[in-house]
């Protein structure tokens, strides 16, 4: 299998390592640090403190993305009261009142 996944490698190195183990043991152990070095490099693994930064960026970015979220909220909503939608009532005459025009009106009768 050409493309194992990084733990099923080191497991084949380490066992290959193994196979030697009796003869020299401080060059098997510099040689498994070696293969388990490797192999976290390539998982691209991070330290706890990095971790711990990184959680503490999301959690300030999420509070400032809620905050954001609630003033486009509230500028929407004033921003619909300000808009008033045209209807019926906004196209109909306004009912006399007893404005110089409607006396006209009655007065030509």
């Amino acid at each position: 299998m050409a493309n194992q996944d990084p733990i099923s490698r080191l497991a084949q190195q380490l066992g290959e390592r193994l196979q030697g183990a009796a003869q020299a043991p401080e060059e098997f152990q510099k040689g498994v640090q070696q293969i388990v070095r490797g192999a976290f490099d390539r998982l691209e693994l991070v330290s706890r403190e990095d971790f711990d930064i990184l959680m503490d960026v999301l959690q300030r970015t999420r509070i400032r993305v809620e905050a954001l979220e609630q003033q486009v909220a509230a500028l929407e909503q004033a921003l619909a009261a300000r808009e008033t939608p045209v209807t019926q009532a906004t196209l109909t005459p306004p009912e006399s009142n007893g404005t110089d025009e409607t006396r006209a009106d009655e007065a030509e009768r």
